[in-house]
């Protein structure tokens, strides 16, 4: 039985479709259907500890690691639940991205919308290509508490070229570990169509970009008509006054009439 789920399940890393180096693309597929797909960037900013100078003090570092383009990548797809997992360097780093899908009642009925439940990063401070002289090196794990992010409408897929920063606690002294991300898609249930994302729903922040990018055209066009159409009434009511009689105001000219 395990062995004809794993033969039904297919996990694809397709980053090298991507002109975007920085930007990781991930398909997992099963019974031969796109089940969740994921587009993003990605880095970690870690803080650590080192020796100073001295070997009595301690120094906070910071290591800055982009998930790497050769990843490996495993992943679980259900009706309410899903599951991205990402490692990468010999599994020295490990990020794995939780989904779910809820319904709640609203005043037009029950809707359904899906989230980012949890996030989990495992580093190894071992790890010498981004720590350096690490104090008490090992592994650690940061994760998130609580988290509501990416929150979409059923069906549809998260859209969001702004970097979003998420905060993670690390088991490391409770060191605060940031995850940067940026140029994400994501839809991890309701793929209707194999590689191919449902409508895009926008975060926050590219709708406000996106408004002010609209906002002066908007406004220009609304002036650009106030314009036209005044120069429109002038044009007409010079006309009908231009065709009217003119009645002389000094009654002096009067005097010829008659």
């Amino acid at each position: 039985t395990v062995a004809r789920l794993a033969a039904e399940q297919e996990v694809e890393n397709l980053s090298g479709l991507s002109p975007n180096p920085e930007k990781d693309i991930f398909v997992v597929r099963e019974n031969r259907t796109t089940c969740l797909m994921a587009e993003f960037a990605a880095k970690f900013i870690v803080p650590y500890d080192v020796w100073a100078s001295n070997y009595v003090d301690l120094l906070t570092e910071q290591a800055d690691i982009p998930l790497a383009r050769g990843a490996e990548m495993k992943g679980k797809c259900g009706t309410n639940e899903s599951e991205l997992e990402i490692s990468w360097l010999e599994q020295a780093y490990t990020l794995k991205l939780s989904f779910l899908k809820e319904g709640h009642n609203t005043s037009r009925g029950p809707e359904a919308f899906w989230r980012l439940s949890r996030i989990q990063f495992t580093y190894d401070t071992s790890e010498r290509t981004y720590f350096k002289d690490a104090v008490s090196p090992g592994k650690h794990t940061a994760s998130s508490h609580r988290l509501s992010a990416l929150v979409t409408p059923a069906g549809k897929s998260y859209e969001c070229q702004a970097q979003q920063t998420i905060s993670l606690i690390s088991s490391d002294h409770q060191k605060s570990v940031q995850l940067l991300l940026s140029e994400v898609r994501i839809q991890p249930f309701d793929i209707t169509a194999d590689f191919v994302f449902g409508e895009e729903h926008k975060c926050p922040v590219d709708q406000r970009e996106q408004l002010e990018e609209t906002l002066p055209l908007i406004l220009g066009l609304i002036l650009g008509l106030v314009i036209v159409i005044t120069l429109c009434v002038y044009h007409i009511h010079h006309k009908l006054t231009a065709n009217q009689v003119q009645i002389p105001r000094d009654r002096s000219q009067y005097k010829h009439m008659g």
